[in-house]
């Protein structure tokens, strides 16, 4: 089997893992972070990376989720943020679970698209990358983010908030394939 291959495989049994959570969830709960402007959606991811980061740097932890859990959390929100972004302004608070299932496929569908274009111009370099560099990458990407906001949404030459998340997305089921 070719690398390509694996890598497929791999990114859809992360993806089939955090779809599984993200609509248990939906189920417990609804759809109740419709509620969430785009800065807490990037404050969510941000409080996931920093406990990453600080696992990591501590090389202990107190709180029972890991970092795989937290990980998981990421690629989660990070749809969640690519789904507010889509949906219009005076889209229902609640949807349906069918709806957030269709809306969740479409978001990681495009960042996987994104990331079968990458891998085919760098090759798997990321298999060579820590799982630090991941979270610092990810750390980053919410700092631009937050930057964007900042500026109103207007960008110059840079991309939007979407291409920040669909990146998060990726870096995450990276740091998942690997862990």
């Amino acid at each position: 089997m070719d690398q390509v291959t694996i890598t497929n495989q791999q990114y859809d049994k992360v993806i089939s893992e955090c779809r599984d959570i993200f609509l248990k969830k939906a189920q417990d709960y609804g759809t109740a972070w419709r509620v969430l402007r785009t800065i807490s959606i990037v404050d969510q991811i941000y409080i996931k990376a920093q406990r990453i980061r600080t696992i990591q740097e501590k090389g202990k932890q107190k709180v029972e989720d890991g970092i795989t859990a937290e990980f998981k959390g990421i690629v989660n929100y990070a749809a969640i943020g690519l789904i507010q972004l889509a949906l219009p302004a005076d889209a229902p608070e609640e949807m349906d679970i069918t709806r957030v299932s269709t809306l969740f496929n479409e978001k990681v569908g495009t960042a996987k698209q994104l990331m079968q274009d990458k891998n085919h111009d760098y090759g798997e370099a990321w298999r060579s990358m820590s799982q630090e560099s991941f979270v610092d990458l990810i750390l980053m990407k919410l700092q631009r983010i937050r930057q964007i906001l900042e500026n109103e949404g207007r960008t110059i030459m840079s991309e939007g908030i979407d291409a920040n998340y669909l990146d998060i997305i990726n870096y995450a089921v990276f740091a998942l394939i690997l862990i």
